[in-house]
């Protein structure tokens, strides 16, 4: 009998597409990554392919422009192997190691991928995509902080401030999550629900995606409706739904390798001292109740704000159904078969 079985979760229900540009915007995006830096020949080529980020990508935005779709994509890129480089690579386990990286990176975003006072390198004059010279990778952000730079100066390019803004921040708050993690890593502690719940928010990178996506199906809200507290619940819910669902399909891997306390499952256990098995089965039950609250909750949504926010929810049910699809078929968290990470059913970073 299976311990950790995903059937336990409810299947979103909403439908499930897929861009016909998945497969080649996957071969670009690769080659972006490789242009910039981001991998090499050898493990992380292999590492980043078999992430999915594309297939992630084409679900949550089943008919969004190409360039579209690329540029969420590559943002997927970027947030995977800065996972791998916490999670696979010992970084993240280490604050004061990871902080210079962090207040590079930081830097990138205060100056919206602009150029440095060093020299124009890094200024909007290189297309995207174009590798990056000595120079620019030789800080302690390196190619990350190249390729975080073409990201947002492609988002410049797309003429919405306002949303390069929120970009700009939610990105931001996952870099500073990311050293959150790696304290509690560094001393063996597991966080509290309440506190994990919260930052789990931010460490996920689903915001920032999110906000690719709203721009993906080309009609993302406006200020005022940003803030209408029904949406700002919505949005937290969806959140929330897309990192739980995440924890529960990579439990296995994340028990078996390195036991990492940021999972909603390990925090379940800990916090109720349950069993793993028992506290997987409440993990579950969050997801579905979340669903079902999700459902009522879009309902009143629509019979508040009426049909302009139909793009803004077209997005987030894509998104649901998108982790839940990418989750049941991607090898990232390559297990037993059957089982949280097991390549029948299979990140921390969602993104």
């Amino acid at each position: 009998m299976r311990s950790f079985d995903v059937s336990a979760l409810h299947e979103p229900p909403f439908a499930s597409r897929r861009h016909v540009a998945t497969d080649r915007v996957a071969t670009e995006s690769l080659e972006w990554a490789r242009g910039q830096g981001l991998i090499g020949v050898g493990p992380s080529t292999s590492r980043l392919h078999r992430a999915g980020a594309a297939e992630l990508a084409g679900r949550a935005c089943p008919q969004a422009p190409v360039a579209r779709l690329r540029l969420l994509t590559d943002l997927f890129s970027w947030l995977f192997v800065m996972d791998d480089i916490c999670d696979d690579d010992g970084l993240g386990s280490a604050p004061a190691s990871l902080a210079p990286m962090v207040a590079a990176l930081l830097d990138v975003l205060d100056r919206h991928g602009g150029p440095t006072g060093a020299g124009a390198s890094t200024g909007r004059d290189r297309p995207a995509g174009e590798g990056a010279s000595r120079a620019d990778r030789d800080t302690p952000a390196g190619a990350l902080g190249v390729a975080l730079a073409d990201l947002c100066r492609r988002v410049l390019d797309q003429h919405r401030p306002t949303l390069l803004l929120r970009l700009v921040s939610q990105l931001r708050e996952y870099l500073l999550a990311l050293l959150w993690e790696a304290a509690n890593r560094e001393r063996r502690r597991v966080p509290g629900l309440a506190e994990y719940r919260q930052m789990r928010r931010h460490t996920g990178g689903v915001r920032p995606s999110l906000t690719l996506t709203d721009l993906a199906y080309g009609r993302p809200p406006g200020p005022v409706r940003r803030v209408d507290p029904a949406l700002v619940a919505l949005d937290d819910l969806t959140v929330d739904l897309v990192c739980w669902c995440n924890d529960l399909f990579s439990y296995r891997k994340e028990r078996d390798s390195t036991a990492d306390p940021h999972n909603l499952v390990t925090v379940l256990a800990a916090q109720h001292g349950r069993g793993e098995a028992a506290a997987f089965q409440v993990a579950a039950g969050w997801f579905n109740d979340g669903l079902a609250g999700y459902l009522a909750r879009e309902a009143a949504l629509v019979a508040h704000a009426g049909p302009t926010v139909k793009p803004y929810l077209a997005a987030r049910r894509a998104w649901l159904r998108a982790t839940y699809d990418w989750s049941m078929r991607a090898d990232r968290y390559a297990g037993s078969a059957g089982e949280p990470g097991g390549t029948q059913p299979p990140h921390r970073s969602q993104g």
